[in-house]
């Protein structure tokens, strides 16, 4: 059985452990808000793009002068996955289960006979999936040293999936982050990113009829660029809002089981006190009797 010197260092340890996981839910919960509205604030920008691109893409006819973007290079024999996760942990669930995701992904599609290629956006991803499929990762790119996420981050991540694309590196680009709903929900998501996925149209007289000038061509060759960008934007504003949701509830369950823990110490300290007090005074008075 500890002494009790044991026990009230145990205590002491674990109410400071439960001061930094409560500083930690309140940090979170102030970051939350903002990064909340951040990510909210995107969708209907990335929603409308896709929109836009549809109704473009929906009068252009697939030929050899269809931007690649939108085609493809007719094959699916290599992949791209790029991942996006955190660069710091302590927030639940959230990295692993991105991770998963891509590494379940990989495995399906190298069972398929598929070749598969690994960016990772965030030190944590990357930790993980090198355990696994190191061999894979092509790169790691880091934003831990990003204050304040701007369009110009994604955009040079954007540039560099272009040019791997351009100089034949894959055939398909998909993309994976965690969707926020709330803040005990995060979604994790796997999205096609190369060839653009172009949505449903709406049907012949239910909308306006657009004429585009310059030529839908000319028109999807500057947008379909920009829209990579724009997804990987809005993925990594998701992103920030889900890892602050799950770090604020991971933090929040941590500072509650830190009080049930100290609770219980704290109990089995004042028992062992007791019955330490009470063997003294038992020894006390066996020592006066026999006198």
């Amino acid at each position: 059985m500890p002494s009790l010197k044991d026990l009230r260092n145990r205590i002491a340890s674990v109410k400071a452990t439960q001061k930094i996981t409560k500083a930690m839910q309140m940090v979170a919960a102030a970051k939350l808000r903002r990064a909340q509205m951040q990510a909210e604030a995107a969708r209907p920008y990335a929603e409308r793009m896709a929109k836009v691109l549809g109704n473009v893409a929906a009068g252009v006819q697939i030929g050899p002068e269809t931007p690649k973007l939108l085609s493809g290079t007719g094959k699916t024999d290599t992949h791209l996955l790029l991942v996006c996760t955190a660069e710091r942990g302590l927030c639940g669930a959230f990295n692993s289960s991105i991770a998963r995701l891509a590494r379940d992904t990989a495995n399906r599609l190298l069972a398929e006979g598929k070749t598969v290629k690994i960016v990772c956006v965030g030190r944590k991803g990357y930790d993980i999936l090198r355990r696994t499929h190191g061999k894979l990762i092509l790169e790691l790119i880091e934003l831990r040293s990003v204050k304040v996420l701007g369009f110009e981050n994604a955009e040079e991540i954007g540039k560099k999936v272009l040019n791997l694309y351009a100089e034949g590196g894959f055939d398909v680009a998909t993309l994976f982050y965690s969707r926020f709903r709330s803040v005990i929900q995060q979604i994790p998501t796997a999205q096609r990113l190369i060839p653009t996925e172009i949505p449903q149209v709406e049907e012949a007289g239910s909308g306006a009829i657009y004429e585009y000038e310059p030529s839908e061509q000319e028109i999807l060759e500057k947008l379909l660029p920009r829209n990579v960008s724009v997804q990987i934007f809005s993925a990594l504003l998701e992103n920030g809002a889900s890892e602050q949701g799950a770090r604020m509830s991971a933090m929040d369950s941590a500072t509650r089981n830190a009080g049930e823990m100290i609770k219980k110490q704290t109990l089995t300290y004042n028992r062992t006190r007791q019955a330490q007090i009470t063997k003294e005074l038992i020894e006390i008075i066996s020592g006066a009797e026999a006198l």
